[in-house]
């Protein structure tokens, strides 16, 4: 009984940790669009950006699959999971959209 709630308390840790790493990551794209956008040079943000980004997740995966696919499937899932809610909190209000195009 004692391994099936370790195994389970495991993969709930492993979808918290990818829904933590796609928070930073979707958060800190949103925030670096926030910032290029009236800088000189852009490239050099959206570049860097990237590359701290994808380092962080790639180690971050990395470290919580540990070798197991259901973890790292797990991961991956929290990680989507953020993206979704990270696109539902930065999304302008309604007003500022526009009416929708036909």
């Amino acid at each position: 009984m004692a391994e099936h709630l370790r195994g389970a308390a495991v993969w709930l840790a492993a979808l918290l940790a990818g829904g933590l790493l796609g928070g930073v990551f979707f958060g800190a794209l949103w925030w670096t669009v926030q910032h290029a956008a009236g800088s000189v040079t852009p490239a050099r943000w959206f570049l860097g950006s990237l590359v701290v980004r994808t380092a962080l997740v790639l180690g971050g995966f990395y470290a919580v699959g540990a070798g197991q696919p259901l973890r790292l499937g797990l991961c991956l899932l929290g990680f989507v999971l953020a993206r979704a809610i990270v696109l539902r909190v930065t999304r302008p209000p309604a007003a500022v959209m526009g009416p929708p195009c036909a």
